[in-house]
């Protein structure tokens, strides 16, 4: 029988095709794990696009990837996961997540990511950034790398 369902955050996202990273091993150990326990992997257009927008800006003193290197990473994260809508009724869940629980500022993306999460059947997240979610434990359950 298949493990339940992981959505895979950003951050895991980054670090796993980044090798020069330190978080680069335990992104793709968890990612490699999960797959072979048969959960489904899944991500959203907003990670994709949270992606695009971290690996082409330069950091650290290191330069971005090329847009030409970014977007083929993203056309092979298209193929390798499940890709959540995230279209209306998402919004309608994101609504109800704001009016129930304290957020402002950025924490609304981690409220849309929750919202997608919920509205395709996923309450497993795979994050670096587990503190951001913690106000919504109730509804989803949040597993570090």
């Amino acid at each position: 029988m298949a493990a339940d369902p992981v959505f895979v955050d950003t951050n895991v996202l980054v670090y796993a095709s980044r090798p020069a990273v330190l978080q680069h091993i335990a992104a793709r150990t968890a990612i490699d794990r999960l797959q072979e326990e048969g959960a489904p992997l899944w991500i959203s257009p907003q990670i994709l696009r949270e992606y695009l927008a971290v690996v082409i800006r330069p950091q650290a003193g290191a330069s971005g990837l090329p847009m030409h290197d970014a977007l083929a990473d993203v056309r092979r994260f298209a193929v390798l996961f499940n890709l959540a809508d995230d279209g209306g009724a998402t919004l309608d869940r994101l609504v109800a997540l704001l009016a129930t629980h304290a957020v402002g500022g950025r924490q609304v993306q981690d409220a849309q990511l929750v919202a997608t999460m919920l509205e395709n059947g996923v309450h497993r997240l795979l994050t670096f950034n587990a503190r951001d979610f913690e106000r919504f434990q109730a509804l989803i359950s949040l597993e570090r790398p």
